[in-house]
């Protein structure tokens, strides 16, 4: 006899926007209060999904976004958002919503977090908004105090002005140890760094076949797939040393 499990019923929670600022060109930072909730549990890494009132159809209105703060034990989540010249999710999100505004997401969901236990060096690679995951987890790792090995974070961006939270991850720098930090800028020619694509720096660093680290990737399909095939097929690490998210 197959016993089939009961599926807990999804809760959607009403967040009230309680702040929008502008990060980078086409980003904005999102402050979400639920004042029904004392604390919003989740795991650094995690995401929530919006209803948004853009159409009629599930496809239509439910879009889902990284929790770029660290859990912390309060009722208020933060949201950094690329607004996409064709998404009429961020259009309504970046035109018509206000501090005050009310958004309905369910959540946490995802299994892109780091594991209990950190037993290898991290290498973080990320474009874009897709940095927004790893900020949660660098929080939550410097403000619990959790053991670590090396972490070594490549961010991907066209140009210097959409460097997102460059300030944090340079004080990170000085302040946690084992950690470092590489920008790679691609259409930016008078960069002083990195210039190009992120996948130059891991190739550069890791390109002696190593069993002490882990590969965390996020960001656009194209991006995710050439560093998978770079990891795997050109320099050789095991699958099961790769973790990746799309995100958009």
């Amino acid at each position: 006899m197959v016993v089939k499990k009961k599926q807990m019923p999804t809760i959607w929670y009403n967040g009230l926007v309680k702040k929008m600022e502008p990060i980078a060109p086409n980003v904005k930072q999102f402050w979400l209060e639920m004042p029904e909730q004392n604390t919003f549990d989740f795991k650094a890494g995690q995401f929530v999904t919006m209803d948004l009132p853009i159409g009629d159809k599930r496809i239509q209105r439910w879009r889902s976004y990284s929790i770029a703060n660290a859990p912390d034990g309060s009722n208020v989540l933060e949201l950094c958002i690329v607004k996409s010249d064709d998404g009429i999710g961020t259009k309504y999100l970046f035109e018509d919503v206000a501090p005050g505004s009310e958004l309905r997401f369910k959540g946490p969901d995802g299994a892109f977090v780091l594991p209990d236990k950190i037993e290898k060096d991290l290498v973080l690679v990320c474009t874009g908004t897709g940095v927004v995951p790893f900020r949660s987890m660098l929080q939550d790792l410097k403000n619990n105090g959790r053991p670590h090995r090396n972490i070594h974070l490549i961010f991907g961006a066209r140009e210097e002005n959409s460097i997102l939270y460059r300030a944090e991850f340079e004080e990170l720098v000085r302040t946690m140890p084992g950690f470092r930090y590489d920008i790679a800028l691609s259409r930016q020619p008078d960069w002083p760094g990195y210039r190009g694509y992120v996948h130059q720096i891991y190739m550069e660093h890791y390109s002696a076949v190593r069993p002490d680290v882990d590969f965390f990737i996020c960001g656009w399909s194209n991006m995710i797939d050439e560093a998978v095939a770079n990891l795997l097929v050109k320099m050789g690490y095991d699958r099961s040393q790769i973790h990746y998210e799309l995100y958009g």
